[in-house]
C-alpha cells in the first residue's frame, strides 16, 4: 500500500512537472525513496512478529542498494530464523560499510566466526583513528565470551575496565556480570550488576539475570522492588516479566511463574532467561516433556550457557532418563572442556547411578581442585559424603568452603552434618545463619524445628497441637493456591502456551 501510494504520487508529480509546477518538484524531493519505504514496511512487519514477511520485503532490495541499517536488520532476522550463513554474509556487509558497528561484530562472534577474522575487518580503521586501541581487546573479550572461555573473558574485560576510556562503561559492566554468572561466580555477578544499575538507573538489559540471581539467593523483597521499578520504566520488554516470574517461582507459585514466563517470551522470543523460567516452572509442575522443549530452545539460542544444559539434564533425570542425561553431560564435557562446572554436571548425573558413584567422587575432586569455592561442587561432594556417612569429612569440606563465602545451602548442610555428630548447639547456629541469608529456606526451618522437638520432649504434645492448628491454616493456603493455579491456567490458554 505504501509503495503503491508513492508510485501514484511520483507519477502525479511527473505530470505536474511537465506543466511547470515548481511546488511539485519540492514535493517529489521530499518523498522518501522506494528503498526507505521498503525498510519502513519491514520494520512494521517485525513489530507485528511477521519476520518472514519482513525478510521477503528486504530481500526484494538489490544487494548494491542495501544500506548498512538494511543489512543489519536482515542479518538479525536471518539469525533469528536460523539462517546462519545468510546472517554472517549480511553482518560482514555491515562491517565492510561501517567497520565500527559493534552490534555487527557481536553478531558475527555469536555465530562462531573467529575473533581473528572479525578483527581483520576492523584493522584498517583501528590504525587510522587515534584512541581506538581498545577495540581489538574488546573484540578478543567477546570472542572468548562466545567461545565459552569464561575465565579468559573475565580477565580480558577486567583489563579493559581499568582503562580510562572504558571505565564505568555500563555495557561492559553488564557483560562482565553476565560472564561471572556463566562462570558460576554469583557474588561477583551480583556486584557488577549492582554497579551497572547504579550508573544507569534506567538500565533494562541484563536485569533479568540479575533478578534471577537475587531470587535464587533468597532476596525476594529486593526482587519484587526491582521488578516493580522496571515495570515503571517499560512493560514492553521481557526483563520485568522475567524478574516478576522469578519472584513467583522462588515463592513456589509455579502457575503464575509459568504465565509470566510466557508473557516474556511473547514480548521477546529470543529471551533465554524467559525460556529457562518457563521450562523450570513446567518441570516443577510435572510437565516434563513441555519443559524439555523450552530448555532445548534456550540451548539453541545460548549454546555456551551451562544452565540451559543443566535444566535439560534435570528434566531427563526427573523422567528417569539417566542414559539421555549421561549423553548430554558427556557432550558438554567434551565440547566445553574439563572445567569445574562441566565436571560437576557430569558428576551430578553419575551420582544418580549406583554403578558410577566412584566416578562421581573422582570428578568432584577434580572440580574442587580447580575451584575449591565452587558451591555446586561442594554441595554435591557433601551429598556424597552424607550417603557414605563420612560426617567428619563433610564438616571439614563445608567449613573450608565457608571460610571465604557465606551461602545459605552450605550453612544448612553444615547444620545437617553437625546434627549427625550430635553437635546440636552449633547446628542450631548454622541453621540460624542459613535462615538469616534466606528466610524462605524451608529445609533450614525444618532442621531447626526437628532439633527443638528432640531437645524438648516434654513440650512435644504442645508443639504437636500447635502443628495441627498450623496445618489447618496450611490447608486453606493450599486451597487458595489451587484456585490461583486455575486462574493462571486460564491466562496460560490466552497466551497460547505449549
Amino acid at each position: 500500500m505504501a509503495l503503491q501510494q508513492k508510485k501514484v504520487i511520483s507519477k502525479t508529480s511527473k505530470v505536474r512537472t511537465s506543466t511547470g509546477g515548481a511546488a511539485s518538484n519540492l514535493q517529489a524531493q521530499s518523498l522518501p525513496s522506494e528503498i526507505e519505504v521498503k525498510y519502513k514496511i519491514a520494520e512494521c512487519y517485525t513489530i507485528l512478529k511477521l519476520d518472514k514477511d519482513a525478510i521477503a520485503v528486504l530481500d526484494g532490495i538489490p544487494s548494491r542498494q542495501r544500506t548498512p541499517k538494511i543489512n543489519m536488520m536482515l542479518a538479525n532476522l536471518y539469525r533469528k530464523a536460523g539462517q546462519e550463513r545468510s546472517a554472517v554474509t549480511s553482518y560482514k556487509e555491515v562491517l565492510r560499510q561501517c567497520p565500527l558497528a559493534l552490534d555487527a561484530i557481536i553478531g558475527l562472534l555469536s555465530l562462531s566466526v573467529k575473533g581473528v577474522e572479525v578483527a581483520s575487518m576492523t584493522m584498517d580503521v583501528i590504525q587510522s583513528i587515534p584512541n581506538l586501541e581498545w577495540l581489538s581487546v574488546w573484540i578478543k573479550a567477546y570472542a572468548f565470551i562466545h567461545a565459552g572461555d569464561n575465565q579468559r573473558a573475565i580477565n580480558t574485560i577486567c583489563s579493559l575496565e581499568k582503562k580510562s576510556l572504558l571505565r564505568d562503561n555500563v555495557d561492559l559492566l553488564v557483560s562482565l556480570a553476565d560472564v561471572y554468572f556463566r562462570a558460576g561466580d554469583t557474588k561477583n555477578a551480583i556486584l557488577k550488576f549492582e554497579q551497572a544499575q547504579m550508573l544507569d538507573p534506567y538500565l533494562i538489559k541484563g536485569m533479568d539475570v540479575y533478578g534471577y540471581l537475587m531470587a535464587r539467593e533468597g532476596h525476594l523483597e529486593d526482587v519484587e522492588v526491582l521488578g516493580g521499578r522496571l515495570f515503571n520504566i517499560s512493560d514492553q520488554h521481557a526483563e520485568p516479566w522475567v524478574i516478576s516470574g522469578c519472584h513467583s517461582f522462588y515463592s513456589k507459585r509455579y502457575s503464575r511463574a509459568l504465565y509470566l514466563g510466557a508473557k516474556a517470551i511473547q514480548l521477546n522470543s529470543n529471551s533465554v532467561q524467559a525460556l529457562l523460567l518457563k521450562g523450570a516452572a513446567l518441570r516443577n509442575m510435572g510437565r516434563v516433556q513441555e519443559a524439555i522443549i523450552h530448555f532445548r530452545e534456550a540451548m539453541r539460542l545460548a549454546p555456551c550457557r551451562l544452565d540451559c544444559y543443566e535444566g535439560l539434564i534435570d528434566c531427563y533425570l526427573a523422567s528417569n532418563g539417566i542414559r539421555e542425561a549421561m549423553g548430554m553431560a558427556n557432550n558438554i564435557y567434551k565440547t566445553l572442556g574439563a572445567n569445574a562446572q562441566t565436571l560437576t554436571i557430569l558428576a551430578t548425573v553419575c551420582l544418580e547411578d549406583p554403578v558410577t558413584q566412584e566416578k562421581a567422587k573422582t570428578l568432584l575432586d577434580k572440580a574442587l581442585a580447580q575451584r575449591p569455592d565452587y558451591t555446586k561442587a561442594v554441595v554435591k561432594k557433601a551429598e556424597l559424603l552424607s550417603r557414605e556417612q563420612k560426617y567428619d569429612e563433610g564438616i571439614a569440606l563445608l567449613r573450608n568452603a565457608l571460610a571465604n563465602q557465606s551461602d545459605c545451602v552450605l550453612h544448612r548442610m553444615l547444620g545437617d552434618f553437625l546434627v549427625a555428630v550430635n553437635d546440636y548447639q552449633e547446628a542450631m547456629d548454622q541453621y540460624s545463619i542459613a535462615l538469616s541469608l534466606d528466610p524462605n529456606d524451608q529445609k533450614s526451618l525444618e532442621g531447626m524445628q526437628k532439633m527443638e522437638k528432640e531437645e524438648s520432649p516434654t513440650d512435644a504434645t504442645v508443639e504437636l497441637d500447635g502443628d495441627d492448628m498450623e496445618g489447618s491454616g496450611e490447608d486453606g493456603d493450599l486451597e487458595g493456591s489451587d484456585s490461583e493455579a486455575a486462574q493462571w491456567a486460564d491466562q496460560e490458554q490466552w497466551f497460547g502456551m505449549q
